[in-house]
């Protein structure tokens, strides 16, 4: 005899449950293990930067330059990369960024001065592109609408949590790492650091599943058709003016007016990652492990932020605001930083302004899959990303210009501050729907 009423609801409950629960162990853990080492990568010259500098003979304009190259590789082949995991399929797609992206981090170690730091910073960016957007497309093939943000989430806390664990890790391999090989200890760190991303790619290959029509070992039957089943009532449910066509993504104002709220925060973010551990390091006499352990304690708080946020957003269902909150109250912060009377009362400003200007990443990407589904999801989450990392590149470049210009971190921060609050104001007016 069939189930009814409450029962029935309850057995619906509990097999939603249990599935959600083992894609999130499946897929999401793995996913954050991976994104901790592909940040880790990313943003480890800052720590590099403390002796690298000096050896190699870059300037704070150099510096500020090559950091924020990264992203103009990033952005060059971001959206191609998307569309090839959209064809190849994530886990063939995935893997092979990996690999790729980790023996140009050991290959970093190799630069002798401006000209290949320049090139070197733009492959890895070449290496990167399609990481994150590819994860975030896989997530979607995976998970129902309702799960998403805190799916998104979790991921997503691994870019706070690579700077809380590899901020010390970084710092303490710079100097255990001195001589290694014959190396300094910066180049050490990179070889030390790009390795795992290479092993975690080969095993990415064999582990990862496409979709869930292609599972035979990670669900159950009744889960995997529950889950099959979710995902087509969505797609069916989809609003009428979703796109489904990828040329239709460059005609839609929403995809532009996201990339330019994604990317103001970029400026900030990224302005603060890569100089955060020179900043720190100017504001007293301290040790390189000593200067790691302080520039991690900013990112607790960011961490806590994507938590907190996500499951406010995913309990209301509320998507906009959660975001734009977030740009407008972080962006408030920084500015208030770059003002602190002390270094301390500096501290504590900037930790409050990381745990609202990162708690937006989770939601944001809630947005775009409300109008976007298909081919366009993967164009289109790609073109948000990419587009939005001209942010990558310009954030650490007015650092590294007004630092050069005016010898003052206080006034980067501060022209750092307007870009957030800008992108929240713009995403306000966006039209929206509570999942």
């Amino acid at each position: 005899m069939a189930l009814s009423g409450p029962a029935s609801m309850t057995l619906d409950t509990n097999l939603r449950d249990r599935t959600i629960s083992k894609l999130n162990r499946r897929i999401v853990l793995f996913a954050f293990i991976c994104f901790i080492v592909n940040y880790l990568d990313r943003v480890n010259i800052g720590f590099a930067a403390l002796h690298m500098n000096e050896d190699i003979g870059l300037t704070p304009y150099i510096f500020g330059i090559g950091a924020g190259i990264f992203f103009v590789g990033y952005l060059a082949f971001e959206i191609p990369s998307n569309m090839m995991l959209h064809r190849f399929g994530p886990r063939v797609w995935i893997a092979r960024i990996m690999v790729t992206w980790g023996l140009v981090s050991c290959g970093m170690a190799f630069v002798q001065g401006p000209t290949s730091f320049y090139i070197m910073r733009f492959l890895l960016g070449v290496a990167e592109a399609g990481f994150a957007p590819g994860i975030l497309l896989y997530l979607t093939y995976w998970f129902p609408a309702r799960e998403r943000g805190r799916a998104t989430a979790t991921f997503m806390t691994a870019t706070v949590l690579s700077i809380v664990f590899g901020a010390p890790l970084s710092s303490w391999l710079i100097d255990a790492g001195e001589g290694l090989w014959g190396l300094r200890g910066w180049q050490a760190m990179f070889i030390l650091e790009g390795v795992p991303a290479a092993i975690l790619g080969i095993v990415a290959f064999f582990y990862l599943v496409d979709s869930p029509e292609k599972d035979r070992h990670w669900l159950a039957p009744d889960e995997r058709k529950w889950l099959i089943a979710q995902l087509e009532a969505e797609r069916r449910a989809a609003p009428q003016d979703t796109r489904h066509d990828l040329a239709e993504i460059f005609r839609d104002w929403r995809v532009w007016l996201l990339t330019i709220v994604y990317m103001f925060n970029g400026i900030a973010v990224y302005g603060v990652i890569m100089w955060l551990p020179q900043i720190v390091k100017s504001l007293g006499n301290l040790t390189t492990l000593q200067t790691g352990f302080v520039s991690a304690i900013p990112f607790i708080f960011a961490g806590a932020g994507l938590v907190l946020v996500s499951r406010s957003s995913d309990r209301t269902g509320e998507r906009k605001f959660h975001t734009a909150m977030g740009g407008l109250v972080g962006g408030i912060f920084l500015a208030a930083s770059a003002m602190a009377g002390s270094p301390l009362m500096g501290l504590v400003l900037l930790c409050i302004c990381a745990f609202f200007l990162w708690s937006y990443m989770g939601v944001f990407w809630t947005l775009p899959p409300q109008f976007l589904q298909g081919a366009a999801a993967a164009g289109g989450i790609a073109a948000i990303n990419g587009f939005a990392q001209i942010g990558g590149f310009t954030g650490p470049y007015i650092v590294g210009y007004v630092k050069s210009a005016t010898d003052s971190f206080q006034l980067s921060l501060l022209a750092l501050a307007i870009f957030p609050v800008l992108g929240s104001l713009l995403c306000m007016t966006l039209k929206a729907k509570r999942d």
